[in-house]
């Protein structure tokens, strides 16, 4: 398993120092965003779908520093009510994909996506209640007018190109658990196995989703395609009051009830372990791929914090056989 980075942290670099700067941290892996949320400084994706010779390039600079490209990222919402940004996502989201396909990137990772309420929708409407009734329909009709038809048609995209999707489960779009997630891949026909997880803890804790629990059943489903690396710290004293549905800003670091740290420093080094050693159960053995989103920290210093919490975590050469599978 090695140890990568989402270069995002490095938005204010060119691509050649961002991936000098990964290299010296001691990352072996990195992610590149191809656009959306949060943008895409570092790749031209038309140029490189274009041009043999700048993708060749590309991939030459990545293994001169001995780095893997684990995924590209495309974080956007093409169920987005406004089609013009829809369109635009879309648009993203796909050629992402043509360029994984002819990079030989195996995953793309981004969002599933929000709706919004109905045909006249202007904004995303997020459903987490079933009570009154029309939230209820107002859901129904998401998921079979908007996210079944979109996801179906994108299923086969995936499966013609031979690339995976792995959904980021996020609140706010309508794959934000492994329920919503698995529903998505097992509604849209056979080419539903190229749709899975890039498997996030950090979003899972404050929903009150275990982690672990949840990326044993996701491996079971063979549906984990990739994996960030982000911690969350509870505060209990604004949790035990306000709960964890939390809307303040987040800047608001002494008011809310949840925030991003950096890993293990939201969970021990003892919980990163078990963690990894899940992974190692469900027979995943790629990327730990670091996003810093951490407030208290500097990128340099959360990034350093990080791969020194998953060095010790992280187990590098496995046996070759596990002891339950002897005779």
């Amino acid at each position: 398993m090695k140890i990568g980075l989402f270069i995002a942290l490095f938005g204010d670099k060119k691509l050649e120092d961002a991936l000098d700067a990964a290299v010296a941290a001691g990352v072996k892996a990195v992610e590149i965003g191809t656009g959306n949320y949060p943008g895409s400084p570092h790749l031209d994706v038309d140029a490189l779908l274009g041009s043999r010779s700048a993708r060749t390039r590309l991939l030459s600079e990545l293994d001169k520093r001995g780095l893997t490209l684990s995924a590209l990222s495309c974080h956007g919402n093409p169920l987005h009510p406004n089609a013009k940004i829809a369109k635009a996502h879309h648009a993203v989201f796909e050629k992402t994909v043509r360029l994984a396909a002819q990079m030989g990137v195996p995953v793309v990772n981004g969002f599933s996506g929000c709706p919004g309420e109905g045909p006249g929708a202007k904004q995303p409407n997020w459903v987490t209640c079933a009570w009154p009734d029309e939230f209820r329909d107002v859901l129904d009709w998401q998921w079979k007018k908007v996210v079944l038809p979109y996801w179906s048609a994108q299923a086969k995209l995936l499966a013609k190109h031979k690339v995976k999707f792995g959904i980021e489960m996020h609140p706010g779009f309508v794959c934000y658990s492994n329920e919503t997630l698995l529903r998505l891949r097992n509604s849209v026909g056979a080419a539903g196995d190229w749709i899975g997880a890039n498997f996030d803890p950090s979003h899972l804790w404050w929903q009150g989703i275990d982690p672990i629990v949840a990326v044993r059943e996701l491996g079971e489903q063979n549906a984990l395609f990739h994996c960030h690396a982000k911690d969350t710290r509870i505060d209990n004293s604004n949790s035990s009051k306000n709960g964890n549905l939390d809307t303040k800003s987040y800047a608001d670091i002494p008011r809310r009830s949840w925030v991003f740290r950096s890993v293990g420093y939201g969970h021990s080094i003892t919980w990163w372990k078990d963690f990894v050693s899940a992974l190692r159960m469900c027979g995943y053995d790629y990327v730990l791929s670091i996003e810093h989103e951490d407030g208290l920290m500097s990128p340099s210093e959360g990034l350093r914090k990080a791969i020194d919490t998953l060095k010790q975590a992280i187990i590098e050469e496995p046996a070759g056989q596990m002891f339950w599978a002897r005779e």
